[in-house]
C-alpha cells in the first residue's frame, strides 16, 4: 500500500448543516477558507489519495465503530497564535477526548497520516472560524465573538471522508461517511 498523502483529501467530523448558520456567519467574515472547507474538525489531514479508499473503509469503520456515539459542545472560542504573528481562531470541540481517541483509531489504519498530531501541543481538535492578521487583533476579535456565540451540541455518529479537485473546482464534498451505519458512499469521486 503506497503511503502518499495529499492535501486534496481528509478525514473530518463535520456538524450537521441544521447548525451550520452561525459558525457560516463567522466564517464568511473572517476565514479566508470558507469556500473551500465547509465547517469540520480535521482528524487525518492531508490523507490518501482516493483512489487508496477503496482498501481503507472497512477497516476504518472497525475501529470508529465502537467509540461512537458521542455528542460534541461547541461552547468556547479559542485561538492558536503562530509564528508568522497571525492567529487562527477556532471553536474547541468538548469532550476532546473522544475526539481524540476518534483521531487515533483512525490512525491506526493510516499511520503515516499523523500531521495533525505533530504540532506542539500534539493533536488539538478544533473547527476554524478565521483568521487575524495579530495577536491584539486576534484577541479582540475572540473576546467579541465569544460574547456573542451560543453554544451548539451535535451527535457523531460518523467520520466523512472529504476530497477536492484542482483549482478552480477545488470545494471539499464529503465521499464516503464511516459509522454507526457502517460504510455509506455520498459522492465518491471517480477513480
Amino acid at each position: 500500500m503506497p503511503s502518499r498523502k495529499t492535501h486534496h483529501t481528509a478525514v473530518v467530523v463535520i456538524p450537521p448543516e441544521a447548525l451550520w448558520p452561525p459558525i457560516q456567519a463567522i466564517r464568511e467574515r473572517h476565514d479566508r477558507q470558507v469556500r473551500r472547507w465547509m465547517p469540520h474538525i480535521n482528524l487525518l489531514y492531508p490523507f490518501r489519495p482516493t483512489e487508496a479508499w477503496p482498501e481503507l473503509l472497512e477497516p476504518m469503520a472497525e475501529r470508529v465503530r465502537p467509540l461512537l456515539p458521542f455528542t460534541v459542545r461547541l461552547a468556547e472560542i479559542r485561538y492558536f497564535r503562530h509564528p508568522s504573528g497571525r492567529c487562527t481562531l477556532w471553536l474547541a470541540p468538548e469532550p476532546a477526548e473522544a475526539l481524540d481517541a476518534l483521531q487515533q483509531a483512525l490512525l491506526a489504519v493510516a499511520p503515516e497520516c499523523d500531521d495533525v498530531r505533530r504540532h506542539r501541543g500534539g493533536f488539538t481538535p478544533h473547527l476554524s472560524i478565521g483568521q487575524a492578521p495579530d495577536a491584539a487583533t486576534c484577541v479582540a476579535l475572540q473576546r467579541a465573538l465569544q460574547q456573542q456565540w451560543d453554544p451548539l451540541t451535535f451527535p457523531v455518529t460518523h467520520v466523512s471522508l472529504i476530497w477536492r479537485h484542482a483549482p478552480p473546482d477545488d470545494v471539499f464534498r464529503v465521499g464516503w461517511e464511516v459509522g454507526l451505519e457502517g460504510v455509506r458512499p455520498v459522492n465518491p469521486p471517480a477513480t
